[in-house]
């Protein structure tokens, strides 16, 4: 039977040579690096060396003016409040940004071709001074207009000009991504690998990574009645970090009525769970959209603005959505308030569920190795956002950082 056994298994090794090495490449699994909690867009004529840190400033009297203690606002648990209140300050004073993109699209508006050369050039001068200084954020990048016809020469000019100008003044740094807004054909995202690797060969640089916003009908169903996701994913060759909701192109192109636009209208949801699948074992991954509600006004109204954020945030952290997109320095309290508080709730029972699950001992619960990858994959999430310290983690577990790496199957960091 051996024999037999293995000349079955010989004989599908041939059969089966041409698609496991096409699974291998469609399917790598988790890209093993960071993935940020959010990005935040800020329109190029308001990016300057020092945003981040001014934003942070912000937050922190945001926080101090309108949430002495967090219970009042976002529920915290008195257990957790003064830790977490700790917490999310450190957070907003060391890194108050995780992804910060500079908005040459809808953020910025319809310029002269003058006044947008100028602009990105100036942003990626500024750009460059504060990774220079040590004060720019761990990922950057730019939105630069569609490759639609009516914006595709603007939307490459600009990105050329941009690219240009940063290699010149020190080089493209590290954590730098691009976003390809309004994709409405898979021809689009193949368009803009060719026009990165005519800027790589001009300049001499390392390939540039994007990501595709999910924000037209077109990107979630196409006239076959098929997704084409899949298809921008592969036509990406390798270059593709996200797939990122748009809120309000979405649902204003479905013709959802502004006061009904929402990240968890039914549209919303679909639109994300056809992204999800899309995106599932490729190792791109995944940001939900953005709030317009403001935390601006008097205590009552920001405290309303928050407590939807925070729930918002809350919602899509629970479906899987890791990331999500910030529009205002008063946002930054909600957003890490609520990361955090997910957390450092559930990790306790993660680590304690893990640890049943290594030493093979009674947890309450029959996890197998796909829950193992979860409850890891959790854990990390965690420690790379600040909400977690590795020593905790790792005694919850009884196991080290590069195991749980290991379990939660990210690919080595190259």
């Amino acid at each position: 039977m051996t024999d037999l056994a293995d000349a079955l298994a010989s004989e599908l090794d041939r059969e089966l040579h041409d698609v496991d090495a096409r699974l291998a490449a469609a399917y790598p699994g988790d890209a093993g690096s960071r993935q940020p909690v959010h990005t935040v867009y800020v329109p190029a004529d308001r990016y300057t060396r020092d945003t981040a840190t001014r934003w942070g400033a912000e937050a922190l009297a945001a926080l101090d003016a309108h949430a002495p203690h967090l219970a009042d606002v976002w529920g915290v648990p008195e257990e957790l409040a003064g830790e977490l209140a700790e917490r999310v300050r450190r957070k907003l004073g060391i890194e108050p940004i995780e992804d910060l993109r500079i908005d040459l699209e809808d953020g910025y508006g319809i310029r002269s071709d003058a006044e947008e050369d100028a602009e990105a050039e100036r942003a990626a001068l500024e750009l460059a001074a504060s990774v220079a200084s040590g004060i720019a954020p761990p990922f950057t990048g730019i939105r630069f207009r569609s490759f639609e016809a009516p914006t595709r020469r603007r939307g490459i000019r600009t990105l050329a000009g941009f690219v240009g100008a940063l290699v010149k003044a020190g080089g493209v740094p590290d954590g730098f991504v691009l976003t390809l807004p309004k994709v409405t054909a898979v021809e689009q995202v193949g368009g803009l690998v060719r026009v990165l690797e005519a800027l790589e060969a001009e300049h001499g640089i390392a390939p540039l990574r994007f990501e595709i916003q999910v924000e037209t009908p077109q990107s979630v169903l196409g006239p076959d009645g098929a997704s084409p996701l899949p298809r921008m994913i592969a036509a990406a060759a390798g270059r593709c970090t996200g797939l990122h909701y748009g809120t309000y192109d979405y649902s204003a192109s479905l013709g959802i009525a502004a006061q009904y636009q929402s990240m968890e209208h039914p549209a919303a949801d679909h639109a994300k769970a056809v992204m999800q699948l899309a995106a599932a074992g490729t190792g791109v991954r995944l940001s939900d959209g953005s709030t317009n509600r403001i935390p601006v006004g008097d205590r009552t109204a920001v405290h309303a603005a928050w407590a939807l954020h925070g729930q918002l945030v809350r919602r899509s952290l629970e479906r899987g959505f890791h990331q999500g997109w910030d529009l205002h320095p008063a946002q930054l309290p909600s957003r890490f308030v609520a990361v955090h508080l997910f957390y450092r709730e559930g990790t306790e029972p993660a680590a304690a569920r893990l640890r049943a699950y290594l030493e093979r001992v009674d947890s309450g619960f029959m996890d197998e190795p796909a829950t193992a990858v979860a409850l890891a994959g959790f854990l990390l999430r965690g420690v790379d956002c600040g909400a977690l310290d590795v020593d905790e983690v790792e005694r919850g577990t009884g196991t080290d950082r590069e195991h749980l790496a290991v379990l939660a199957r990210r690919r080595p960091t190259p």
